[in-house]
C-alpha cells in the first residue's frame, strides 16, 4: 500500500511530508511479489520513523531563536499579567486595571480577608448574580456590577471608578459580604434560601 504521511509539529504545523510504502507479507504458499525499487517498511517501522522525524523537527523548531516554544510564550504572558493584578490589589496602580480577570482579582482579595478557602462560595454567588460581568445591570431593580450593588452608586465608597473597575467593585462586594453575612459562604447560603443577598 502506498500513502502520504504528514508530520505535524507541536503547533499543528506541517513540518514534513513523504511517501511511504507498506506491504503485507505474502500468505504462506503464495508466490513472492516481484522486487521493486521502492523501500518497503512495516507499519511499526513507519510509525517509528515518523515519530523520530517529528521529534527531531520539533526540537529544531524549539531551538529556533525566532520562534520560542509555546510554553515559553505562555510563561512570558502570565508573568507580564501577574504584576498588574498584584499592583491593582495592593492599590499601587493609579489607573484602571483594564482586562484583568475578576476571578484572579477576587482570589487575591479573599486572601486579604483570610477567606482563601471560600472562593467556591463567592464564585457561585457572583455566577448567579452577575456572571462576573462588571457592567451587569438588573433591568428590574437597577442593581449593577459584579456584586449587584443597589443602588449602584453605593460602590463609590470604594472608589470613583466603581462603574468600570472590577477591583473597586470586588472590594465593595467583599466588604458588603463581611458586614452583612460574615463570609462568602454565609452570603451564598443566604442566597440559596432567598435567591438574593
Amino acid at each position: 500500500m502506498v500513502g502520504t504521511a504528514a508530520i505535524l509539529g507541536a503547533a499543528g504545523v506541517v513540518i514534513g511530508i513523504g511517501a511511504v510504502t507498506v506491504e503485507k507479507a505474502p500468505a504462506s504458499g503464495a508466490p513472492a511479489a516481484a522486487k521493486s525499487s521502492a523501500t518497503r517498511h512495516s507499519p511499526a517501522q513507519v510509525h517509528s520513523l515518523l515519530s523520530s522525524r517529528a521529534l527531531q523537527a520539533e526540537q529544531e523548531v524549539s531551538r529556533s531563536a525566532t520562534r520560542p516554544p509555546l510554553e515559553a510564550i505562555q510563561r512570558e504572558h502570565k508573568a507580564a499579567a501577574l504584576p498588574l493584578v498584584k499592583q491593582a490589589v495592593s492599590g499601587r496602580l493609579s489607573r484602571s486595571v483594564g482586562p484583568a480577570d475578576p476571578h484572579l482579582i477576587a482570589a487575591q482579595l479573599l486572601a486579604g480577608y483570610g477567606w482563601s478557602g471560600e472562593y467556591g462560595c463567592l464564585d457561585e454567588l457572583y455566577n448567579h448574580e452577575s456572571s462576573w460581568e462588571i457592567h451587569a445591570t438588573n433591568p428590574f431593580s437597577g442593581a449593577y456590577g459584579i456584586p449587584q450593588a443597589l443602588p449602584a452608586s453605593k460602590m463609590a465608597s470604594s472608589g470613583p471608578d466603581w462603574a468600570t473597575n472590577p477591583v473597586t467593585q470586588l472590594r465593595w462586594g467583599l466588604n458588603y459580604i463581611r458586614l452583612s453575612y460574615g463570609t462568602p459562604c454565609g452570603a451564598w447560603a443566604f442566597w440559596q434560601s432567598h435567591h438574593w443577598y
